[in-house]
């Protein structure tokens, strides 16, 4: 094999390596997404956490909600083999929410494993949160902090700005143009949420599919050089043989 040959099939192999472990590790951010979430309105909030740790099990996620347009109505779906913890923050000044005066409001949610339980490497687990009213703007920054076992943590709390590349850690942002927000509204005021455990367990954000796509596309696309350039180089070598023959 030529020199040229071998430096093009080691850039292959670069290249494809590059591609796979690089939208590995973009897609591994703590998400979250909503289907009915809009400003003004009632949703539920789905959180995704993957474990990125080899050796350890994720045991603990602390949610942090704000308190400048604080949620006044916050309730945790149960998820097995986990505990809730809801700490309060007192409001000032307070504000009015459904003809009422608030003066306190959620501004943490952590949820805690049970000892020897938690997200294993190699897994993931969803975490949602049903509250309102959202604040009139396009998107809601939401800090995470995921615990591991070994007693590591991960802060998901660099703001992302517009028009800069995304920081290393970046903080969950909930969008806040999602569908009309009218069924977890009236879950919100009959206080019947069997239709927001139903839409929360069946949603499936298009965002992340979105990134699923992306990285089968740059996965085939890295497998399909390397394949490409193992056809040249063995077309050439039977091409010399033909020759000297």
């Amino acid at each position: 094999m030529s020199r040229t040959l071998r430096r093009a099939a080691v850039l292959a192999v670069a290249t494809a390596a590059t591609l796979v472990a690089g939208t590995g590790i973009a897609s591994a951010h703590v998400r979250v997404s909503s289907d009915d979430a809009v400003p003004g309105g009632y949703g539920v909030m789905t959180f995704r956490v993957p474990n990125e740790s080899d050796t350890a099990s994720t045991v603990s996620l602390r949610i942090q909600l704000p308190t400048d347009s604080p949620l006044t109505f916050v309730q945790a779906e149960p998820v097995p083999g986990w505990t809730i913890t809801q700490t309060t923050t007192q409001l000032d000044p307070p504000v009015e929410a459904d003809g009422d005066t608030v003066t306190e409001a959620v501004s943490v949610v952590q949820f805690s494993a049970a000892d020897g339980g938690g997200i294993a490497p190699g897994q993931f687990q969803e975490f949602r949160l049903l509250g309102g009213p959202f604040p009139d703007a396009d998107s809601l920054t939401l800090p995470v902090v995921q615990t591991y076992s070994d007693g590591t943590e991960a802060a998901w709390i660099e703001p992302t700005v517009e028009g800069q590349d995304e920081p290393q850690s970046p903080a969950p942002v909930l969008s806040l143009t999602g569908g009309t927000g009218e069924a977890a509204a009236d879950a919100h005021g009959s206080g019947d949420t069997d239709t927001d455990t139903d839409t929360a367990s069946s949603a499936t954000p298009a965002g992340d599919d979105g990134d699923g796509l992306a990285v089968t596309a740059l996965v085939l696309g890295g497998l399909g050089l390397l394949a490409g350039v193992a056809g040249l180089v063995l077309g050439l070598s039977a091409r010399r043989r033909t020759v000297g023959q």
